[in-house]
């Protein structure tokens, strides 16, 4: 299903001489490609969020780097292939929506303070996966667990 969708798109891209959407889409077809290779089985829709997650963190670890080099054209170009991944990705959830996720958790895990931020993290990821940033997951729970 992604893999149609991807292939459209790039047809898209290729008719509307798009060569920032073009060249997006090419490496995350690539990058679908290679790690069906590597396990060795059609993708499963976890599988091929997964890929795309590492698709986006990238982009934003990128963006982060370009910016403190000073070049914003850089930043500028990642941005833009940052909203062409995305649109393959989930819904994101909110800050207010992942927060109740982490509360509810919490209450599910039994987990009291810091020391069971791991058991937290383990129950809640499988949850918030491609739907939400890890760094603010991550900050969240340690807050909540403070």
């Amino acid at each position: 299903m992604l893999t149609e969708t991807i292939n459209n798109d790039m047809k898209t891209a290729m008719k509307a001489h798009d060569k920032v959407a073009l060249t997006t889409i090419r490496l995350i077809k690539a990058s679908l490609k290679n790690f069906e290779l590597k396990v060795g089985h059609e993708l499963t829709a976890a599988e091929e969020l997964q890929v795309l997650s590492t698709e986006m963190k990238q982009r934003k670890d990128s963006v982060a780097e370009f910016a403190k080099g000073g070049r914003t054209d850089l930043v500028e170009q990642t941005e833009e292939e940052m909203k062409i991944v995305a649109k393959y990705l989930p819904q994101q959830l909110s800050k207010e929506e992942i927060g109740q996720i982490v509360q509810e958790t919490i209450e599910e895990t039994g987990a009291t303070g810091k020391a069971d931020f791991g058991k937290v993290m383990k129950a809640l990821m499988p949850k918030v996966k491609g739907k939400a940033d890890g760094a603010v997951v991550n900050a969240l729970v340690t807050e909540k667990l403070s």
